[in-house]
């Protein structure tokens, strides 16, 4: 894969996350994991995401998180919006984030991972 290294960003109890390391562990694809809410996310990271991939994919309407916010705040979501709300609350952002130079996957399936590895 070359020198580029793979950051996966997610939350240390989150089960999508443990089974993606797993799965990097078990295809010996070094990586290092960076906890949202222990180690924090900056506007500047999500910024770089949101160019890379759409917005929207990033914020996780499935979670307890984006349900306890108000419906008329969900209503209009904006992409700098939800942005700030990501930085609030980590738990907003959809995980893991599996990031080097080459590319950017949000979410956790090992047939997109396999895919993803076989083009590198």
């Amino acid at each position: 894969m070359g020198t580029d290294l793979l950051t996966l960003y997610g939350i240390g109890s989150c089960d999508t996350c443990r089974k993606a390391r797993k799965w990097l562990n078990n295809q010996s694809h070094e990586h290092k994991f960076h906890d949202l809410r222990k180690d924090g996310l900056d506007m500047q990271t999500l910024e770089r995401w949101a160019r890379r991939t759409n917005w929207e994919k990033l914020l996780n309407t499935n979670s307890l998180t984006w349900r306890k916010i108000p419906e008329v705040d969900r209503a209009d979501m904006s992409k700098s919006k939800a942005l700030a709300s990501m930085i609030e609350r980590p738990t907003l952002v959809k995980r893991p984030v599996l990031e080097c130079g080459r590319f950017i996957s949000v979410g956790f399936s090992a047939d997109h991972y396999k895919k993803i590895f076989a083009r590198l």
